[in-house]
């Protein structure tokens, strides 16, 4: 299993600088996005091949990576094809070592959250599928739906004309401010989940995959930029202080 991490490890570091060093010369991010997605991709599929075995589980876990990497990859290179450029980078593109680091911890963002599956394609042994397996599949199912559903309600609010200069607040969003936060938690939840129905020991750490995703989006690159963005923008708007105060931030539950 080491061996097979650490040549996952080292692919996903070499693609990444691979890209960093066209990005860079190019002064672009416009395909950083579909670089980290598509190397989730690539190495669920080389760590199945390189674990030596394809059990139903493994077969399962490695298509809804797929699955998963395939849809968020293609929309989110469409919508900076669209837009031209993310503002995530708007002090980055220009420098060089900045934007390695940038690159270097999608790295590390790719192989953190793809731990769980890593370790279950490195494993000999097969076991029957088990309630754990199911009911990560559906909260796997669940995350991808609200996430897709999420993506497209947003994608087509800003495409018409008639919203130019205001905020969405139907469909899932008028149930969660990030609904596509929210599912992309509750894949990675389940793939947890479903993987660790072959864990032993010290291999349960991967739980760390979820909760970096959920902390990442929660505590650092998602939400806190967009809320801070949004209340620049509408901030002084009666409409958006009433739907800041009567829509759950990520989960849309009181209790969270």
């Amino acid at each position: 299993m080491e061996v097979t991490l650490a040549k996952c490890a080292a692919v996903d570091l070499g693609v990444q600088w691979l890209g960093w060093a066209f990005a860079s010369a190019m002064k672009t991010e416009r395909f950083f996005d579909l670089a980290g997605s598509g190397t989730f991709v690539l190495l669920a599929h080389l760590s199945r091949i390189w674990g030596g075995t394809r059990h139903l589980r493994q077969n399962v876990q490695t298509g809804l990576v797929t699955a998963w990497g395939l849809r968020l990859g293609t929309f989110l290179f469409l919508r900076i094809m669209k837009e031209r450029q993310d503002r995530r980078f708007n002090n980055v593109r220009d420098s060089p070592g900045v934007f390695f680091v940038y690159w270097t911890l999608q790295a590390v963002w790719v192989f953190v959250t793809l731990m769980p599956t890593l370790i279950l394609n490195t494993e000999q042994k097969d076991k029957p599928l088990g309630p754990r397996d199911y009911v990560g599949w559906v909260i796997w199912g669940l995350g991808f739906a609200t996430e897709a559903i999420a993506d497209q309600q947003k994608w087509n609010f800003k495409n018409d004309a008639d919203n130019t200069g205001k905020f969405i607040q139907h469909g899932l969003w008028a149930y969660s401010r990030h609904p596509n936060y929210l599912g992309e938690i509750l894949q990675w939840s389940g793939l947890f989940l479903s993987a660790s129905s072959v864990m032993r020991g010290s291999q349960y750490l991967s739980v760390v995959s979820p909760l970096f995703v959920w902390f990442l989006l929660r505590h650092v690159s998602g939400i806190p930029i967009l809320e801070k963005q949004a209340m620049k923008k509408w901030g002084a708007d009666p409409a958006f202080q009433s739907y800041i105060k009567n829509t759950p931030l990520l989960w849309p539950f009181p209790l969270f």
